[in-house]
């Protein structure tokens, strides 16, 4: 009785919790549905039946607001995309480093060196946003994508290191050491005996790498003018421009979470077994 009891409370509990966090993206799809009316009225949950749906701001940022949408949606696309790719390569490298040789610099063992990579990621960005921008304007990286990417793979490589040492601590250094017998290079082990182990641990990193600099607004918003400008930019002015927006700020904003959701979906078992230890 008591272990049903616990079982009905622990769903009871989960399922709260979902409507908890799901509530706020329902509310912002249904927003998107709704005429300016509707939104100004007061609270309006159920479609057809606290208000008549519309499609007419899908059509209009597909059409008229097209050229504004598309240049932003690939452009976040490029810059997330490729420097979440390139930060969980640097950060795999940097933590096989860091399991299998033993440095020292000064007092600073490896894992003193580990959490002084981790503690970059510690601190504010904004404490850094004047002296990023004063180098990018001198180097002439200001609204490019090469800019953005660089920026992001500072700021989620301390995130990579940190998960995938993790990981790659806990594969047997015996499997490396039969390849390298085999005569494969140090790199040859890494990447083709060591990379396709922790590939489920390298997609979830990837995974929250790429979330981080999807949703990043601080420096999209410094670093960049009209080239180079991402989704969290465009949101944004929706409300600037124009006064709240709210209908067009939901539909860009259910639109702007697509990518995310169809990645997560994609690499949904490898992010399941990426969270389990190795060996358990």
């Amino acid at each position: 009785m008591k272990g049903k009891l616990a079982t009905v409370a622990t769903y009871g509990i989960l399922i709260v919790w979902t409507v908890i966090v799901l509530f706020p993206m329902y509310w912002v799809v249904t927003t998107s549905f709704k005429e300016k009316l509707d939104v100004f009225l007061g609270p309006k949950y159920v479609p057809w039946i606290d208000f008549r749906p519309t499609t007419k701001w899908w059509v209009r940022i597909f059409t008229v607001e097209r050229r504004e949408l598309v240049t932003p949606f690939i452009n976040s696309m490029i810059v997330a995309g490729v420097s979440s790719l390139l930060a969980s390569l640097f950060g795999s490298m940097a933590a096989y480093a860091l399991t299998r040789y033993k440095f020292r610099f000064g007092p600073m063992k490896n894992d003193d060196i580990l959490l002084w990579i981790v503690s970059q990621r510690m601190m504010p960005p904004i404490i850094t946003a004047l002296a990023v921008f004063l180098m990018f304007r001198v180097t002439n990286l200001l609204d490019t994508h090469f800019g953005l990417i660089l920026i992001y793979i500072a700021f989620n490589l301390p995130l990579a290191v940190w998960i995938m040492v993790n990981f790659l601590s806990q594969i047997p250094q015996s499997i490396e050491e039969a390849a390298l017998v085999d005569g494969a290079s140090r790199a040859q082990a890494f990447f083709r005996v060591v990379i396709p182990m922790v590939l489920p641990s390298l997609s979830a990193t990837f995974l929250l790498c790429f979330v981080f600099a999807w949703n990043e607004f601080l420096f999209a918003l410094i670093l960049t003018y009209s080239k180079a400008q991402t989704m969290p930019i465009l949101i944004a002015m929706q409300h600037f421009q124009r006064g709240p927006q709210w209908w067009d700020i939901s539909a860009l904003s259910a639109l702007a979470v697509l990518p995310p959701i169809a990645i997560t979906i994609g690499l949904q078992r490898y992010f399941i077994k990426g969270l389990v230890p190795i060996g358990k």
